[in-house]
């Protein structure tokens, strides 16, 4: 267990462990965002700026603060930092929306007898409409190669 020298927070090592391995390592249908050059660094910056944030809290949010906060705060730090350390925008893509399809993901068709069969995703970009998001995503039929797009609209 780690403590603020002045018993801001109370931080259990668990809970921090908990989320690098649920974020880290793949869990059924989830898939770790987080490429594998990034996660020494990810560790200890996201771990220097939670704790400089526990240190920052005021006495009045001391009394309001719980751990489902602290957890809530400690995930935004990760997925803010790793945002910051990887190199290409389809990776911050993958941090941003990490439910989103992934370049090469199998798209299997929603209806039989689809034009464009099972599919890869080959290529994905971020674009905005008015005050929408939205992520294109161009793929590749495994049957016909013919190329096609797609658009989802983007959680806020």
């Amino acid at each position: 267990m780690t403590q603020e020298k002045n018993d801001v927070v109370v931080i259990k090592n668990e809970m921090i462990e908990a989320a690098f391995n649920f974020w880290f390592n793949e869990q059924g249908h989830i898939r770790s965002p987080f490429p594998h050059y990034i996660r020494e660094a990810l560790r200890n910056q996201s771990l220097d700026k939670f704790f400089d944030w526990t240190g920052k809290i005021s006495d009045r949010a001391k009394e309001e603060i719980n751990d489902e906060i602290v957890a809530e705060k400690f995930e935004e730090i990760l997925f803010e930092t790793a945002a910051e350390l990887v190199k290409t925008q389809d990776e911050r893509l993958t941090i941003l929306y990490p439910f989103m399809p992934r370049i090469g993901d199998i798209i299997e068709p929603k209806v039989a007898g689809d034009k464009n069969g099972q599919s890869v995703v080959i290529d994905r970009t971020h674009l905005k409409r008015d005050d929408h998001s939205y992520l294109k995503v161009k793929l590749k039929s495994t049957d016909t190669e013919n190329v096609w797009e797609t658009e989802f609209e983007l959680p806020e």
